[in-house]
């Protein structure tokens, strides 16, 4: 068992100061002065630390990604040392333009490495194009038996890279993908890319306004990729649909108009939408390419894990806004989204993932998942097989 006294938690409502205890991989109580005997468990004092919850990262090119500029730029494999600097205990993985020679097999087998290596794991199945190419022969099949597997993506729109699949098409995968989450007790939502086209979102408003299907089926993410789309998608959140920040950038796409995280996350919230229709994922290992106007590729970055956190953290420092708010984007609202029921929150019965920051920098300054530590004091307590 593991204690830590003292510490100032926010769950990621504030909730003052505490102790957690923590045994067999799960919180078992949350409350001050437990008063556990030190021969029984392992005592950490917290007293000069914030405790949050472990980050869930709703969206990671696990098995690397990329290729837009040919074989030689196909982005790596996720480290599990990057994650663990990121603070990210959980996270979904998914495929991009390439699904070929980066296979749902392939991510489902890097996905179990992760687990094994000490953080939690899920995966979309299929990639941008449409037919969904799935691991068992259909949607409905990948989330009823395969456990890893708790939605549909990341299908990519209005973006020069997409399949162009037509309503009939795109609304089917939809279906399937509801169907599948029902019977199976998983989220089953479509984790949709988002690209500079004209066409936006109005695929998803298509589908909502003629079929039964509801918003919440749909998660579309790089919602703050231009001013245009952002406006868009702050009007589809405010309408009852999710949203999904991108964190992870380069300086060009700034200078080109994407909205920064922190800056969007503000801008919505003064809009009227309500912040638990907000998440940020990373896309991390994805890559960052830019494209000329003529379709040629001119730049590639690679994103970042650890950009996550840095979002969420610019949102309180930079934009003023609450400590729980900017961290319920990253903790408890993808949770809750994607069903991911003993994840997001620090609560008795919640898995032990927990994050542990200085309070002045609010940098990372302890990392357990599962109940285990894997960065105490600053430092890494675990690393990669391969690392």
């Amino acid at each position: 068992m593991l204690l830590l006294k003292n510490v100032d938690l926010y769950t990621p409502a504030p909730a003052g100061r505490t102790d957690i205890l923590i045994a067999g991989g799960r919180i078992e109580r949350v409350a001050p002065d437990l008063g556990v005997s030190e021969s029984y468990c392992e005592v950490f004092d917290a007293s000069a630390l914030v405790a949050v919850p472990g980050f869930v990262d709703s969206h990671v090119h696990l098995a690397g990604g990329g290729g837009e500029g040919s074989y030689r730029t196909r982005t790596p494999e996720l480290l599990l040392s990057d994650a663990i600097r990121g603070g990210v205990t959980t996270v979904v993985g998914c495929l991009g333009t390439d699904g070929v020679t980066r296979s749902p097999e392939n991510l489902l087998a890097k996905a179990r490495g992760l687990e094994e290596e000490g953080i939690s794991t899920f995966i979309y199945s299929g990639y941008y194009a449409v037919p969904v190419r799935t691991i068992t022969g259909s949607i409905e099949r990948d989330l009823l038996l395969i456990d890893k597997v708790i939605g549909v993506g990341e299908v990519a729109l209005s973006d020069h890279r997409s399949t162009q699949p037509t309503f009939d098409e795109f609304v089917r995968v939809a279906a399937e993908a509801r169907r599948g989450g029902m019977l199976s007790g998983k989220a089953g939502v479509v984790n949709v890319h988002m690209g500079d086209g004209p066409r936006g979102l109005s695929l998803l408003e298509r589908s909502v306004k003629e079929t039964e299907i509801p918003a919440s089926q749909f998660l579309p993410t790089h919602i703050n990729r231009n001013p245009a789309l952002f406006e868009e998608g702050t009007a589809w959140a405010k309408a009852g649909g999710f949203v999904d920040f991108t964190t992870s950038t380069v300086q060009a796409s700034l200078d080109e108009g994407e909205v920064p995280c922190a800056v969007g996350l503000r801008r919505m919230l003064e809009a009227g939408v309500d912040v638990s229709q907000i998440t940020f994922s990373s896309d991390g290992q994805g890559s960052l390419p830019r494209f000329d106007e003529r379709g040629r590729l001119s730049g590639l970055g690679v994103g970042r894990v650890t950009s996550l956190f840095a979002a969420a953290r610019d949102a309180a420092q930079c934009e003023g806004l609450p400590l729980e708010v900017a961290l319920q984007v990253i903790t408890l609202n993808p949770a809750r989204i994607l069903k991911l029921h003993r994840k997001g929150q620090v609560a008795a019965g919640s898995d032990a993932d927990v994050v542990l920051l200085d309070p002045g920098e609010l940098d990372i300054r302890g990392v357990i998942a599962k109940g285990e530590w894997l960065m105490k004091d600053g430092e890494p307590a675990a690393k990669g097989t391969f690392e």
